[in-house]
């Protein structure tokens, strides 16, 4: 075992997540076809093996530090990229049913790709964008976790993300630096989109020790209609 498996293995281990030696080729495999697709399309600026390790890899399992995922049956990940946070939570966590959604048609190709790949069952990867997914009857309120790994500030991901959450569900905002102002800010879309903030996380990666901050968000009933609103709206009209 290299220097970078025995890292990861033994903080997980620690955080009571095992990895079996097929859940570690599934995490190698990933990193090498990662790698390898990058070549060819844009999915991270980050391609160093222990980079990817811990900023994609660790940072992405580190929501199972704050959650039970063990009684979690549906997740779904908004905007996913690369596959952040949810393969690696899936790969560590094969119960789960995940729903990936992206609105860019070549990553949602490359994440079809993996998952055949790692042999994950129980992954839908959907083309598109949140607005629009979630006002789809089989999406809307019906995940038990919903998360975000992605900059866009609080106010503009509850809007994204809430209405996948089912009632008494939970929305995970996974961001680097997070300030009391942007969670204030965001006290309006709580409001609105029928969320209650439950707590806040801070903590940093083991080796290059960036900040990282999870916010969870739980859902207290069902989204209003009139949410989300058109696609493009959040970004450009934000609940304030």
């Amino acid at each position: 075992m290299d220097k970078t498996t025995e890292w990861f293995t033994q903080l997980l281990k620690e955080r009571g997540i095992p990895l079996s030696g097929q859940q570690l080729q599934q995490f190698e495999l990933y990193y090498t076809m990662l790698v390898d697709w990058n070549e060819r399309m844009n999915l991270t600026g980050i391609t160093e093996r222990d980079a990817v390790y811990e900023k994609h890899f660790y940072d992405s399992v580190s929501l199972a530090f704050y959650t039970d995922v063990n009684k979690v049956q549906r997740l779904a990940d908004i905007g996913s990229g690369a596959g952040f946070p949810s393969i690696p939570l899936k790969i560590c966590f094969p119960h789960l049913n995940v729903l990936i959604v992206d609105s860019l048609n070549k990553r949602i190709g490359f994440l079809k790709a993996l998952s055949e790949q790692l042999e994950l069952s129980g992954v839908d990867c959907v083309h598109g964008r949140a607005e629009d997914i979630a006002r789809l009857p089989e999406h809307r309120d019906q995940y038990d976790l919903v998360t975000a790994r992605a900059v866009a500030r609080l106010n503009v991901l509850n809007e994204f993300c809430l209405p996948f959450v089912k009632k008494g569900g939970i929305f995970a905002a996974m961001k680097g630096a997070q300030s009391d102002e942007e969670v204030r800010e965001a006290s309006f879309s709580l409001k609105e989109l029928k969320g209650r903030l439950l707590s806040q996380h801070a903590f940093s990666l083991p080796n290059e020790q960036s900040e990282r901050h999870i916010v969870l968000v739980e859902k207290k009933d069902v989204t209003p209609k009139k949410y989300p609103r058109k696609a493009g709206t959040p970004l450009k009209q934000p609940l304030l």
